[in-house]
């Protein structure tokens, strides 16, 4: 960078007759070290700032790829602790339940097992404390004299049946199922209308468990 300053003179004579020349002076050196480094910091804060401004756009996407591992890592433990499985028998001493006239809701009144509570005693529901998949299963001992039917129910919906006819001896039966429920979905089984089962400790249960959430 050059600083100067250029002063103009007549090309008329002065009083003497003698002739002035034009004049070039160069401004004082200090100075214009001074606006050269002034000019050269400024180049240099203006990268430093693009840099600047370009780490603090990674440190944020890092802090919010950082947020959603940390919500992972969360809900894959919550999902860890949750922990649903219930076994159930009749319990109602060595006698038959049943028949009735129309369907009805089994209170299975022993409780083997029942992490998480979601079984209730009481009514013989079991209520889904978070969504996900869950695996029923249901089975009973009869005497063959009277038909034995089970029926699984999920909320208001028949899922699956166990029956069997009238025989000479005794009868058992059984079914399965796995059904994808949302909180406060409730599973039930009922006895079929016109049908009975076994009511001990240990021969008609009713168990289920949460396989996986969703």
């Amino acid at each position: 960078m050059f600083c100067g300053l250029i002063l103009a003179q007549n090309d008329a004579p002065d009083a003497t007759g003698t002739e002035e020349t034009g004049e070039t002076k160069s401004c004082y050196p200090d100075m214009c070290d001074l606006l050269t480094e002034f000019g050269a910091m400024r180049e240099k804060l203006t990268s430093v700032e693009t840099r600047l401004a370009a780490s603090e756009t990674r440190l944020k996407e890092s802090e919010a790829r950082l947020k959603d591992s940390e919500n992972q890592i969360l809900e894959l433990r919550n999902k860890e602790r949750t922990k649903v499985m219930f076994s159930t028998a009749i319990g109602q001493g060595n006698k038959h339940i049943g028949p009735f006239n129309t369907d009805t809701t089994l209170i299975y009144r022993r409780v083997i097992t029942n992490i998480g509570g979601a079984y209730s005693p009481s009514t013989g529901i079991f209520t889904a404390p978070v969504a996900g998949v869950y695996y029923f299963t249901i089975f009973y001992h009869a005497g063959g004299t009277t038909p034995g039917m089970l029926l699984l129910y999920k909320n208001d919906d028949l899922v699956v049946v166990t029956h069997d006819y009238i025989s000479d001896g005794a009868d058992n039966g059984g079914n399965a199922a796995f059904l994808q429920l949302q909180p406060r979905d409730q599973v039930y089984v009922r006895l079929g209308a016109n049908s009975h089962v076994w009511g001990a400790d240990y021969s008609t249960t009713f168990s289920g468990f949460l396989v996986t959430q969703m």
